[in-house]
């Protein structure tokens, strides 16, 4: 019976080089510390007492649980989420001076026409689209300004509270929360801007503040201010900024409350991901059931 060859890495016999597990043709006299496979200098990582192989740091790095925030997102390092909106935001306002007419006039153009909440155009023909896509068109220069400064201030604490995707769906969500309203209360009116995601990130920051025990009285004279405008200023959606709100903290509530602390992260994330998608079905309905909603408030 003849003996088997011998596995890449292996010695071929008593005082014969060994061979990298990786690159059979680099002998090595350095086994890895965890397993004992011989590696070449390439395939060496650092460990704290030797060196490790490459397989044994990927299989010790699957058994490291990543770091969560307090509300079960990963920890975030930079709000990547908060610039790419606000750079959407900057890049439809151009896009409406471009192809404004007269040139210079924000509201006075075509993508305001086809893109802007009009609940109208949603209900009777199909646009959807309408829902989210005026969340990136602004009335004016200090329409953007005010909306991206909200956004900017308050923004960035959010998503690292979160982490990426669950500030991403708070963002959605309050945007979409505005836009139902008005399309409800509001049928025949259009309008555009970030302003339901924007007070979203409001009702948010307020649940979690509390939920943090942290002063949060500024957050309150802003968001009274932000009301009073709202209501005292002409041509203002009053809906968007009242649905967002409304959404925000409702989001911000199952975000920061549900499930306990005491829950597995795993079973946090399906929890907030089953709430959440909850309430985006809610808003769904509520859209789909409009006609019915405008016999009621309209007769």
């Amino acid at each position: 019976m003849t003996a088997p060859p011998p596995s890449p890495g292996a010695s071929s016999g008593q005082g014969t080089p060994r061979t990298c597990y990786r690159h059979t043709d680099r002998e090595t006299g350095v086994g890895c510390t965890r397993c004992g496979r011989p590696i070449c200098p390439d395939c060496m990582v650092e460990a704290a007492v030797g060196f490790q192989c490459p397989a044994c740091v990927a299989e010790g790095n699957r058994r490291v649980r990543s770091a969560r925030t307090t509300f079960g997102g990963k920890v975030v390092d930079k709000p990547y989420v908060t610039w790419s909106i606000l750079v959407m935001m900057v890049v439809g306002f151009v896009l409406q001076l471009g192809t404004s007419v007269p040139i210079g006039q924000a509201l006075s153009t075509p993508l305001v026409q086809h893109f802007s909440m009009w609940g109208q155009g949603v209900v009777w023909h199909g646009e959807w689209y309408r829902l989210i896509t005026a969340a990136f068109l602004h009335g004016g220069v200090l329409h953007l300004l005010f909306n991206g400064y909200a956004m900017y201030a308050l923004g960035p604490q959010l998503e690292r509270w979160l982490g990426h995707g669950r500030f991403l769906a708070l963002w959605v969500l309050g945007a979409l929360s505005g836009s139902v309203l008005s399309l409800i209360a509001t049928p025949n009116q259009p309008s555009v801007g970030a302003s339901g995601a924007i007070f979203a990130l409001f009702g948010a920051v307020f649940v979690i503040g509390r939920r943090l025990r942290l002063d949060i009285r500024m957050l309150l004279v802003l968001l009274a201010l932000n009301l009073g405008i709202t209501f005292l200023v002409p041509g203002i959606s009053w809906t968007a900024h009242i649905g967002g709100l409304v959404g925000g903290l409702l989001i911000g509530a199952v975000l920061a409350y549900l499930p306990s602390s005491s829950v597995k992260e795993g079973r946090r994330t399906l929890v907030h991901t089953l709430l959440l998608a909850a309430f985006g079905v809610l808003l769904f309905t509520l859209v789909v059931l409009a006609p019915r909603l405008w016999i009621l408030i309209y007769g």
